[in-house]
């Protein structure tokens, strides 16, 4: 079988929950086929609005096949995972899932506890750079166009001459749901987007819900990954950006990486940021894998 068939074929995954903080989170691992010792494990982790059945397979594969295990799973709030409100994003219970999920990782049959990998996206691409320099139970990681400011991001995605309403709606988003009120929600792929671009290209048998919290957005405010960069090594950490990323804009990745300590390594891929789960999928995926044989 050549590597491009190998990387194509089937791998089967075993669906599987665990707790965080009381939330059933809900996912699944996948192995490889035959091991006559334990393997290392690759936990992988979507953005903002990313569902396990968006992309996470298509990256796993290569890794499965490589001899790793893997393990992804839906944010809270999200997919198949519990959690309320529906549609939230909470960067820091998202990074304490995270590390629950490494806690649960460690304690699986078959998987040497010593060699745990991170693989995050986007917003999670943020999570990784946050829990690598938390966690020193992170063996090396992969960073792919993350979000390395909310504030910052914040203000790119409002404009500042709707910013004040933009957060009026907050404040009032916010004494709505004490009142008992359900939260406010917006669409998460608007019409013409790439995000909208993106999901139009996958099948995810209808299980992507387009709606974001508001409060997601005041969320998103609080949380600086950039500011823990200094503090990653000496996990080696891969960072993949796209030369054209707007959502997560390039400036401030190079920013983040310029911060962190060896052994660290840059990816720059000729694309937008959501190009790197569609036509750069293959070179973004394969990097990681380099990155993977060399460290974990």
């Amino acid at each position: 079988m050549s590597e491009q068939q190998a990387r194509r074929a089937p791998f089967d995954k075993q669906e599987l929950w665990f707790e965080s903080e009381g939330v059933a989170l809900s996912g699944w691992l996948a192995r490889p086929a035959a091991a006559d010792a334990p393997v290392p494990l690759i936990i992988l982790t979507h953005g903002l609005s990313g569902i396990v059945d968006l992309d996470l397979a298509e990256y796993a594969e290569r890794f499965v096949t490589a001899g790793c295990a893997c393990l992804a799973y839906d944010h809270r709030n999200w997919g198949r995972s519990a959690g309320w409100p529906r549609g939230e994003s909470d960067p820091w219970r998202q990074v304490g899932d995270l590390r629950e999920a490494i806690s649960f990782a460690r304690t699986l049959p078959g998987i040497d506890p010593e060699r745990i990998g991170l693989w995050g996206t986007s917003y999670a691409g943020g999570h990784v750079l946050t829990v690598s320099a938390l966690d020193r139970r992170v063996r090396c990681a992969v960073s792919q166009v993350p979000l390395t400011s909310g504030s910052r991001t914040f203000e790119s995605w409002v404009p500042a001459d709707k910013r004040a309403a933009f957060r009026a709606r907050l404040d009032a988003d916010r004494d709505a749901r004490r009142r008992g009120e359900p939260p406010a929600a917006t669409a998460a792929a608007t019409r013409g987007s790439e995000t909208a671009e993106w999901v139009a290209r996958k099948d995810t048998g209808g299980r992507y819900v387009n709606a974001l919290t508001l409060r997601s957005f005041d969320l998103l405010r609080t949380y600086e990954p950039a500011s823990f960069c200094a503090a990653i090594a000496p996990t080696p950490l891969l960072m993949i950006v796209a030369r054209h990323d707007t959502t997560t804009p390039t400036a401030w990745q190079h920013e983040a990486f310029a911060a962190i300590g060896e052994p660290k390594q840059l990816l720059e891929l000729d694309c937008r940021h959501y190009d790197v789960y569609m036509d750069h999928l293959d070179a973004a995926a394969d990097a990681a894998l380099a990155w993977y044989r060399a460290h974990l």
